[in-house]
């Protein structure tokens, strides 16, 4: 398991590139042949992305 970020700046640089990966999945997705599937998996990685936010902003208080 790895270390928990507590630095700020890490804790921005790691939503930076999760969100960047999102967008790179995003952006690679053909509508026309998108499944259920694959809408899924990014509302996955939203929730996933929702929750390490929530966690930096629980160990900042």
């Amino acid at each position: 398991m790895s270390k928990a970020i507590t630095d700020k700046k890490q804790q921005v640089n790691y939503l930076r590139e999760r969100l960047e990966i999102f967008l790179e999945v995003l952006d690679a997705i053909d509508p026309e042949t998108t499944e259920l599937e694959d809408i899924d998996r990014l509302i996955q990685m939203m929730d996933d992305l929702e929750d390490k936010m929530e966690q930096f902003n629980v160990r900042e208080q």
